[in-house]
């Protein structure tokens, strides 16, 4: 409503422009009986049903580690805007993209709604192992944590045999996903005890060599010195600024075969645009900009 108390609402500026393409993102959406509720990210994680299948069995719920609920917002107006834009590029029609972060946490679900929707079972907390597969999970190593996926039977050969224990392909628990997924707490131990007596980095090689999906649980320092991640793929990004000095910032993530998405320039400073955002969009002059600086309008 706040937009609306101000009177740059859609109905305003479609008055103006009925051609406007609006965005706006909110806790609830503009319609709906919670429509007038406060919003922050952990309240569309916790209302989204997110934090309640987030954590370990038997812990708390648990919020994601970023704002995951104010960044799939941010994604679905983006989304929609674009559609809205295509839209008015083929009808000349414009329209507002109503976007709640609680409708961005719900969809991003996928499967957890339709577990219960399908069998009635309300889906709980399982830590980092996945409802419809085994082993598809983490595993404690010497120097940290590693992520093993195999996702069917073949990948599960596979990693049996760099295990070097044939004896996990006819035990009766393990024979099939479906079996694997229910005799899990059986067989994370197994595995375990296979991955605790090497580093991280060793698992990931054997494992990969073979095709079976592995990485490490990286920390952020890993994160940012990883030579695909960091380098490669130019995830990180150095900027000079002209208050900050040298900067790091974090690089675009979608690649473009044509053009390059780059970070041409730092964050700005307070007012850096003011003339050129007052002069030339709005048409303000000079002296004009100078007084409400002065003002402090501006």
């Amino acid at each position: 409503g706040t937009m609306e108390k101000l009177g740059l609402g859609y109905e305003d500026l479609k008055k103006i422009n009925p051609g406007i393409v609006y965005g706006c993102v909110s806790g609830f959406g503009h319609y709906g009986p919670y429509s007038q509720r406060a919003g922050y990210d952990i309240i569309g994680q916790a209302m989204g049903g997110l934090m309640s299948t987030t954590g370990w069995p038997g812990g708390a719920p648990t919020r994601t580690g970023t704002a995951m609920g104010d960044v799939l917002g941010g994604l679905g107006c983006t989304i929609g805007v674009l559609a809205a834009v295509v839209n008015k590029i083929k009808t000349g029609e414009g329209q507002k993209v109503d976007v709640a972060l609680v409708d961005s946490v719900v969809s991003s679900l996928e499967i957890i709604t339709q577990i219960y929707l399908a069998t009635g079972r309300i889906p709980e907390k399982i830590g980092n192992r996945y409802e419809s597969a085994y082993p598809y999970d983490s595993f404690k190593s010497k120097d940290g944590d590693v992520i093993i996926g195999c996702g069917n039977d073949k990948l599960y050969k596979l990693l049996v045999e760099v295990m070097k224990q044939p004896e996990l392909l006819t035990d009766e628990r393990f024979t099939t996903n479906a079996l694997r997924v229910k005799n899990h707490a059986d067989l994370k131990p197994i595995i375990e005890a296979w991955t605790v007596e090497q580093n991280v980095d060793d698992i990931v090689e054997k494992l990969l060599a073979v095709g079976v999906p592995s990485s490490p649980i990286n920390t952020i320092d890993r994160v940012v010195k990883d030579p695909h991640i960091a380098v490669a793929r130019e995830m990180f990004v150095e900027v000079e600024h002209p208050v900050a000095g040298k900067t790091t910032l974090t690089g675009d993530h979608i690649k473009f075969s044509d053009k390059k998405a780059e970070i041409r320039t730092p964050a700005p400073t307070l007012g850096q645009h003011n003339f050129d955002v007052y002069e030339n969009f709005v048409g303000l002059s000079e002296d004009i900009i100078k007084e409400y600086i002065e003002k402090g309008v501006f």
